[in-house]
């Protein structure tokens, strides 16, 4: 699965969801896909929470394949910036 078939997935889940503050899901050399102004996209920039993760574990992990505390405790996720902001998106996939 492309980075924007994956930001089209977020972007059709969070449809009449509520997401304040923006955050960026890190893939290293693959790209990023962020979640601000109320949906998703591939366009990098600056964001008040960055998760550095695999491609493969992001998907695992919006699939609910892949825990958030356990992909933490792991090390398959990194997370910086915000705090509360991770945790907001913790409810919504959560």
């Amino acid at each position: 699965m492309s980075l924007q078939e994956i930001a089209t997935r977020i972007d059709q889940a969070l449809q009449g969801k509520s997401f304040e503050g923006s955050l960026k899901f890190d893939c290293g050399t693959e790209g990023a896909v962020i979640l601000a102004d109320g949906g998703a996209s591939t366009t990098d920039r600056e964001t008040d929470c960055t998760i550095t993760i695999s491609q493969d574990n992001l998907v695992k992990l919006l699939t609910g394949k892949l825990n958030p505390m356990t992909g933490v405790m792991m090390g398959k996720l990194k997370i910086s910036g915000d705090m509360g902001t991770a945790m907001k998106l913790g409810k919504l996939i959560g």
